[in-house]
């Protein structure tokens, strides 16, 4: 059965607690009348006018002035507020929206640093919430009190019509369930399949082989989250998609896109799953008052239905293999060998639920494409800027490999400059550049001023934080922050930066909910560089090809760091991309050389 806009819900609910308190005022003058005490319909008119905005400015009244009770009494603070010129704060929640669309990732929480510092609230329509760019307030928050955050009711509101009950969404035990089952997937053994990354790697090269050779510039973006689907669905579901056997985009006035009905159904998939997490990332950014653009329908419901079509026939071959398998084993067939079992055969052992089966495929599969995707391709944007790192990582590869032969996992973990390459475009480009946690209970988080009261955070208080913005902070990477250089993490910086606080670099989060993919999308990002540098010996971008409406906005120029040097423009969902595609052209090496 489906169900409601979430629109209709929240008006209803707003309604109701709009007109209770008139309400009790009609039902108060109807017992006083009973009673002959009798004032005149203006002042009940007035009265039940007033009544809602009264109401509504003691409670808000009462709230803030318990948590500022509670801060004190616990020896606390309050943050510094984020205070907006308009009614409601509307301005700041159209600044948010602004930056969320036509911004570079780290204005959102840029203004709110420049005016308060690295930890403040802002409070949209007088609901209040956290942000933070402060690494030791994210430590808390993550891991030294990780039982008092949870992803919440809020979040798990924005997300459900994607996510659902799956991992992303998960809380307490059902996360528990989810990541003990997972966990046996990521072995050395398993995440070491470097012939499966190598079928696909194979594959993606001679598409882009065969643009290098017609002089016609390609869209890597597109190409490596078609190589990242296709690894990701044979390792993660035992069946490949087959997206990269679709024909290439052509650069923009060459030709247009091919048109949504010659799509195959992984490029529809591609798109409707893109289209999906923006439309679920615009939510926080609205706050609680997003059901407000969904009243109507649903947003999500037209893309999921794509979504829905593409992992149908994924669930049902699972299904399928489970019956055969039970059948088997009733007949008193040898029990299959669990080498041979993908993640969603052990999940479907566990159940037979279709709805836990679909979210939890949809939640592992933004995990193994979108992630790897995004560091892939800001990875090669950021080789186009820098010709001598790629002459340096060139030589190491050939030092280490050579042109031809396919790399060990041995030889990935021996070649330092490549994971410090991984690490620095990483750190620049973080693939989920934002995160939000909800407080269970009241708590302290550290305050940024090492000379100030601890920093009060009331129950149920979301708390975002930017891990794009710590990235780049010279603060806690030194005065070069913004500029790409691998050695910061082979030389000296590391002792004096990272290694006293590691959290300073979060690009597969931190804590217990640290990404059990971690080394799995190593393995992968590693073993695809070293194969596209071994047929590849340089890069470079084709912004005639890229739509002229996706470049960066003409006022980025004057802007300082890198955004006033960015050649393309960088937008986020929940991860991160480049809006219109990374368009490119390589020269093909010698194999001989």
């Amino acid at each position: 059965m489906k169900s409601l806009p979430p629109g209709i819900p929240f008006l209803v609910r707003q309604l109701l607690l709009i007109s209770a308190p008139p309400f009790a005022v009609y039902s108060i003058s109807r017992v006083l009348r009973a009673w002959d005490v009798i004032f005149p319909l203006w002042f009940w008119v007035v009265v039940a006018v007033l009544s809602g905005p009264l109401l509504c400015t003691i409670y808000l009244w009462l709230k803030y002035r318990r948590i500022a009770r509670r801060a004190a009494a616990l020896g606390a603070t309050l943050p510094p507020d984020l205070v907006g010129e308009e009614f409601g704060n509307l301005d700041i929640l159209r600044g948010i929206l602004e930056a969320f669309t036509h911004g570079y990732p780290s204005d959102m929480f840029e203004l709110g640093s420049e005016m308060c510092g690295p930890l403040y609230s802002y409070t949209i329509f007088w609901h209040m919430s956290y942000a933070t760019t402060d690494p030791n307030v994210v430590k808390t928050v993550l891991a030294t009190d990780f039982q008092n955050y949870e992803k919440g009711e809020m979040f798990h509101a924005y997300t459900d019509s994607l996510f659902g009950t799956g991992v992303f969404n998960a809380d307490g035990d059902l996360w528990k369930f989810h990541r003990s089952m997972s966990r046996p997937f990521f072995s050395k053994e398993r995440i070491s399949h470097f012939e499966l990354f190598d079928r696909h790697a194979e594959i993606a090269l001679n598409k882009m082989k065969e643009r290098v050779r017609s002089d016609v510039a390609f869209d890597f973006q597109d190409v490596i989250s078609r190589f990242t689907l296709d690894s990701a669905t044979e390792f993660l579901f035992g069946s490949c998609v087959h997206s990269l056997a679709s024909p290439l985009p052509l650069p923009h006035g060459l030709s247009p896109y091919p048109s949504e009905d010659v799509k195959s159904p992984s490029e529809r998939f591609a798109h409707a799953f893109n289209m999906v997490q923006r439309i679920v990332a615009e939510r926080p950014r609205l706050g609680w008052l997003w059901p407000l653009k969904e009243i109507f329908k649903t947003s999500t419901d037209e893309y999921m239905q794509v979504v829905d079509a593409f992992i149908e026939p994924i669930l049902q071959e699972a299904l399928r293999k489970k019956e055969e398998r039970l059948r088997h084993q009733k007949a008193g067939d040898e029990k299959e060998s669990q080498d041979d079992e993908t993640l969603l055969d052990q999940l479907v052992k566990q159940t037979s639920d279709r709805t836990i089966l679909h979210d939890e495929t949809l939640n592992i599969l933004l995990a193994g494409r979108d992630t790897t995707a995004a560091a892939l391709t800001f990875g090669v944007y950021l080789l186009s800027q820098h010709p001598a790192v790629l002459k340096r990582l060139r030589e190491e590869i050939i030092e280490r490999v050579g042109l031809v032969r396919r790399p060990t996992y041995d030889d990935i973990r021996d070649m330092k400059y490549l994971r410090a390459f991984l690490n620095e475009t990483l750190r620049l480009y973080p693939p989920v550049p934002f995160n939000i946690r909800c407080s269970i209970n009241e708590g302290l988080l550290p305050n940024p001023d090492p000379q100030g009261l601890p920093i009060y955070i009331a129950p149920k208080t979301a708390i975002a934080y930017a891990t794009f913005n710590m990235h780049r902070d010279p603060k806690y990477w030194g005065p070069t922050a913004e500029g790409f250089d691998p050695d910061r993490f082979l030389d000296e910086r590391v002792g004096k930066y990272l290694v006293p606080n590691p959290f300073i670099f979060l690009p597969f989060n931190g804590g217990p909910r640290i990404c059990l993919g971690q080394q799995f999308a190593y393995n992968e990002m590693s073993f695809f560089l070293i194969r596209l540098l071994q047929t590849f010996s340089s890069v470079s971008l084709d912004l005639t090809a890229q739509p002229p409406d996706t470049l960066p906005p003409p006022e980025w120029k004057e802007a300082l760091g890198r955004k006033g040097k960015e050649q393309i423009f960088p937008k986020s969902h929940f991860t991160l991309y480049v809006n219109g595609g990374l368009w490119v052209k390589m020269a093909e090496a010698d194999p001989l050389a």
